[in-house]
């Protein structure tokens, strides 16, 4: 495996210091799915951190690569903006037949203020102690079906699963039908014809199935005294019940990407990572309580979400660089958590730095992840368990990532378990 990761190192780094400055396009999906932007994203960052594209598949746009200028973007909504109306969070923009879909996540305050209030209540510190017994006894329960000494894909039997039961469970979505919030998670962000997508009409398809089932259950829950749940919370949230049915559907896809993507890449990283870095397993081995600090580590080096989009509302000077209005702004979290000018040996995997919490792949300000603490919780969950059941998790040859610029992730990782403890 390092070998083939080596050698497209070395092409990619060559491909990436040919180009003419001026002409790098990080938003090449096949980069990410061939693990070598890296390269793009280290000149960039050395040579042009607030960098200007003019031609791409997404039309022109900024690139924000260092740690720093991403916090000051993210930190600024008042220019930079996330309104859906003009764009939303990722490059490709949002829209379609009936214009954009609206969420949360793509909204200006004060409106995101009170509909993000809504739904925190999901994963506050108390909702959270409640969930962690039963993450733990799903966890528990996916990890003793695993075969011994076969080959097996980790990301279908262990990360998708236990990301949908715990989705299903934040939902009360139909325990049963979990994995459709799977499908559809992946219909929403895949590319047709580069993914298990043949077409664009597919994809339509399986996302009105999406917005067919949640309008079900809308009219279940807002019909029915509140409960603890995603879809009560909206239903009966005094800033939230009279939403539009686009309105929600886009809340709806925030909330089934945003617990399922993030957390499933992150927990197939954690295998991919220490298989990568032998000594960092056996250390991790050897020392259970650096689980946590792990976790952490690994969302800083997995980055599951490569980029946040942002549309500047005026003209701004960012570091000499002049943002025009209108202008569209990628924050590549992916590059700022590779910056060595605030990360010491950022591109090596470390499971005991000094502060592992001190990445951008939550995001910041109004709009870092909601779900970050969940998402920490399940990785931790998980782990402990594996290590109470299997000396090794073994990566057989090189995994199957995303088509992708903004879902950093794996379809497939095959893997092998030795032996059980």
């Amino acid at each position: 495996m390092a070998d083939g990761s080596v050698l497209v190192t070395k092409e990619a780094r060559e491909a990436a210091y040919s180009i003419p400055l001026a002409d790098l396009n990080p938003a090449q999906p096949t980069l990410f799915q061939q693990d070598a932007m890296w390269p793009v994203f280290e000149r960039l960052r050395r040579e042009d951190p607030i960098h200007y594209t003019a031609q791409s598949d997404y039309g022109p746009y900024w690139s924000i690569t260092k740690f720093n200028d991403i916090m000051a973007v993210d930190t600024n909504h008042q220019v930079f903006s996330s309104e859906s109306a003009l764009g939303g969070i990722t490059i490709a923009g949002q829209g379609g037949m009936e214009g954009p879909l609206r969420m949360f996540i793509a909204m200006d305050p004060p409106k995101h203020d009170v509909q993000r209030k809504t739904v925190s209540p999901i994963v506050s510190p108390h909702n959270l102690a409640i969930l962690e017994p039963l993450i733990r006894e799903r966890a528990g329960q996916i990890l003793d079906n695993l075969p011994i000494g076969e080959e097996f894909d980790w990301v279908d039997k262990v990360s998708m699963e236990l990301t949908a039961m715990t989705l299903a469970t934040l939902f009360d979505f139909p325990f049963e039908d979990r994995r459709k919030l799977t499908l559809w998670s992946d219909a929403i962000t895949a590319i047709p014809g580069q993914s298990f997508l043949k077409s664009m009409e597919e994809k339509q398809m399986l996302i009105q199935q999406c917005f067919g089932a949640f309008t079900q259950l809308w009219n279940e829950r807002v019909n029915a005294p509140p409960k603890g749940d995603l879809i009560s919370m909206l239903a009966h949230g005094e800033a939230t019940r009279n939403m539009e049915p686009r309105e929600y559907h886009g809340n709806v896809i925030l909330l089934i990407v945003g617990g399922n993507d993030t957390t499933r890449n992150t927990i197939t990283g954690s295998v991919l990572a220490l298989n990568q870095n032998p000594d960092q397993y056996a250390k991790l081995r050897a020392n259970p309580d650096l689980i946590p600090s792990m976790v952490s580590e690994t969302i800083r080096w997995q980055t599951p979400l490569a980029h946040m989009r942002r549309t500047a509302l005026q003209d701004f000077d960012l570091n000499g660089k002049l943002i025009k209005k209108g202008d569209k702004v990628v924050m590549w979290y992916v590059s700022g958590n590779r910056d060595d000018e605030v990360i010491d040996n950022p591109n090596a995997y470390i499971i005991d730095r000094e502060r592992p919490r001190h990445h951008i792949s939550f995001g910041f300000g109004i709009h870092r992840c909601v779900g970050n603490r969940l998402a920490e919780l399940q990785l931790k969950i998980i782990w402990e368990e594996i290590l109470k059941r299997f000396p090794e998790i073994k990566v057989v040859g090189e995994p199957k990532r995303n088509y992708s610029v903004f879902v950093k992730g794996y379809e497939r990782m095959t893997v092998v378990i030795p032996s059980r403890l």
